[in-house]
């Protein structure tokens, strides 16, 4: 029954990264708030305020449908409205930052729950006006019913607003890399969290079984408590191969087992597996790295031609790369004492030529991003780093990067700056 809900769970977490989502749900639930109102209605409500606090309660007919006509096509626009400002923050970020921004803009709960209140309210009101009779009489007029359609309405105004506040925050760059920051300095975090007094070894597992992916997408996560659960169950432990967040082709090799697994224990192995058609930053931290290096990249470009967004950006990833050096380059999972599976990270090594190999093929001409590189790895050398290779992982990239800088930058007063950058972090040639 776990794997059931794990997959539920599963399914519900890449639902929840669409812009509909949230949209559908208070759909559906406006449909239903419309249907319990109409029969609360038959039970009299409106009869009783109309008798006890007529103020609140509209009892004519034609002047409910007059009011729920005027909010329907009022939030109507402002529903539009609001969908083509979302249009436009995606567009203006993919052409001017990176395309790989989107599905965390996309994903926002904000923009999400804004929309849904804007269409459970019409849809709310659709259905009571529906309910209205014109020429009835003032006890047969929904007026409880338009009341509560009113609230909502009013709701949607102050929504509205705030949406407006929201977006023209939304759309700022610092904004965009301070989000992704965080996201991945929350991911980093939980993960250095785990490895505390960390010390155990793991069995060699050249000689263990192998087993294969059976469907292609990214490897967001898995559950590790399922997986965690089937080693004790089997007596065995695994080694996750593939690194979180890379793209998996149908047929790779997945994981390796301790043990042989039968058929059924190895559907419900790979069931815990989410491999989806996206990535997302709050589960893969590297992609938060690669994020913040294509904006780099973009901002440096002719067409767009913005250095102060690339300095800004600059700062962000300084400081992920600091974190950075605090982890291994493999996660243990254990139960108390007992370490049951190995999952692979991206080495430092392979993560920081990732990152600084688009800067320097792009930005080796501006001295300015030079400098600013070299601030970088002064900044690094003096942090805290779990593995002393890591110190000689930044050295030789520094030493390409002020290699590839001096064969396109020739003019003097910028060539001293870049020795002096050099001999102030001690770089042997």
């Amino acid at each position: 029954m776990k794997y059931f809900f794990n997959r539920i769970y599963i399914l519900l977490s890449n639902l929840q990264s669409k812009i509909a989502f949230y949209p559908s749900v208070f759909a559906i639930f406006g449909f239903l708030i419309a249907f319990a109102l109409i029969y609360i209605e038959n039970q009299g409500v409106s009869r009783y305020l109309l008798d006890h606090i007529p103020m609140l309660v509209v009892d004519n007919g034609n002047t409910a449908l007059s009011i729920l006509t005027a909010c329907i096509t009022g939030l109507i626009s402002m529903m539009v409205f609001s969908f083509s400002m979302v249009m436009v923050l995606l567009n203006q970020a993919a052409s001017n930052y990176s395309p790989r921004l989107l599905p965390g803009l996309i994903s926002d709960k904000n923009h999400q729950v804004i929309l849904g209140i804007y269409l459970a309210t019409i849809l709310y009101c659709i259905f009571v006006a529906v309910s209205i009779q014109p020429e009835g009489d003032s006890y047969q007029t929904p007026g409880f019913s338009v009341l509560v359609g009113i609230i909502f309405t009013v709701i949607c105004i102050g929504a509205f607003i705030y949406f407006i506040h929201n977006i023209s925050q939304s759309i700022q760059i610092n904004n965009i890399l301070d989000r992704i920051f965080r996201q991945a300095k929350t991911r980093l975090n939980f993960l250095l969290k785990t490895e505390e007094n960390e010390d155990q070894e793991f069995p060699d597992t050249k000689e263990w079984y192998e087993y294969h992916s059976e469907k292609s997408g990214y490897f967001q996560n898995l559950s590790s408590d399922n997986l965690l659960d089937i080693c004790n169950e089997k007596d065995t432990q695994f080694e996750i191969l593939p690194v979180k967040g890379i793209f998996i082709l149908k047929g790779i090799p997945l994981l390796k087992s301790k043990e042989k697994l039968d058929d059924e224990t190895l559907k419900k192995v790979l069931a815990n597996f989410n491999l989806a058609r996206g990535e997302l930053v709050n589960t893969n931290y590297v992609l938060a790295f690669k994020q913040i290096t294509e904006v780099i990249v973009k901002a440096m470009s002719p067409g767009i031609n913005d250095p102060g967004t690339a300095l800004n950006a600059l700062d962000y990833l300084a400081e992920l790369l600091a974190l950075r050096m605090q982890k291994q380059n493999r996660q243990f999972l254990k139960t108390d004492d007992n370490v049951l599976i190995k999952m692979r990270s991206v080495d430092f090594e392979e993560l920081l030529y990732q990152v600084l190999a688009p800067i320097r093929a792009y930005c080796k001409h501006d001295i300015i991003i030079i400098q600013k590189l070299g601030m970088l790895f002064y900044y690094l050398k003096s942090q805290k780093a779990v593995n002393a290779k890591y110190y000689e992982v930044l050295d030789i990239e520094a030493k390409n990067l002020f290699g590839d800088a001096k064969s396109v930058i020739k003019n003097e007063a910028d060539l001293k700056k870049i020795n002096a950058i050099e001999k102030q972090l001690n770089l042997k040639s």
